[in-house]
């Protein structure tokens, strides 16, 4: 049984249902554990102030002797500017003796490893915090060709956008030249339902920050990334990524 971490805004309610679903079709067995940062409104105040609370989060983890823990919350990390989930990951590393990863360096991995260089995205932000969620990938050297903004402050409210906006969000990009869609780039708007579909609609890899992060996550344990009906990510697109050198996870 491998133990997971999860360091989360207090408001969100997806990635915690939707990270253990994805995983449940694994052969390994996990038990997940939530540490929350208090958060309501997706502004760059609060989530400065969310942030501000990490290192209490994760001692509360590093309680649980977590085999891996996910700060998961893209725009936490995303909103402070190009490599800040390198910092952090970093940082969080040498605070706990275990995996350490973000939602934010996983949906970085996931399109690595997918080969993606030109992406689409469907956001729930509003607009100015999509443009950071925007140049923040472009800095990782991704061509974002189209993007959408669905303007949710209120991060509960993000937890209940329906699936049928999220995908006629999705239908309204121009995927012209396009590598990859990410459906969600955020951990709270639900699509874990959307992504098998959206991949046949579309004709492309599709991912979400759910499906990044448990392809992070197994890749980070040591386990075969590839789940069914999660994608082409999860099933078997990242797997010579997977066998490549993962990035030092213990210690500064």
């Amino acid at each position: 049984m491998k133990r997971i971490g999860l360091v989360v805004p207090s408001s969100n309610v997806t990635v915690e249902t939707e990270i253990p679903a994805l995983l449940a079709r694994h052969p390994e067995r996990f038990s997940f554990h939530s540490s929350r940062m208090r958060m309501h409104q997706v502004s760059p105040e609060e989530l400065r102030a969310m942030n501000a609370q990490r290192e209490r989060c994760v001692d509360e983890l590093a309680d649980a002797r977590v085999d891996a823990l996910l700060y998961a919350c893209l725009v936490a990390l995303m909103a402070q500017g190009p490599g800040e989930h390198q910092r952090v990951e970093k940082e969080v590393r040498a605070q706990i003796d275990t995996v350490v990863l973000s939602s934010a360096g996983a949906l970085v991995e996931g399109l690595q490893a997918l080969g993606a260089r030109r992406i689409a995205l469907v956001t729930p932000y509003l607009r100015p915090l999509a443009e950071q969620v925007v140049a923040y990938l472009e800095a990782e050297g991704f061509a974002v060709v189209d993007w959408a903004a669905l303007e949710v402050g209120d991060n509960a409210e993000v937890g209940c956008i329906p699936g049928d906006r999220v995908l006629g969000a999705a239908r309204g990009l121009d995927l012209t030249g396009a590598d990859a869609l990410v459906i969600s780039a955020c951990v709270q708007m639900p699509s874990l339902d959307l992504v098998a579909p959206a991949e046949e609609e579309f004709g492309l890899p599709v991912l979400s920050a759910a499906t990044a992060g448990a392809y992070a996550l197994l890749r980070g344990l040591g386990l075969d990334p590839v789940l069914p009906g999660a994608g082409r990510l999860l099933a078997g697109a990242g797997r010579s990524a997977a066998h490549a050198p993962a990035p030092p996870t213990i210690g500064a």
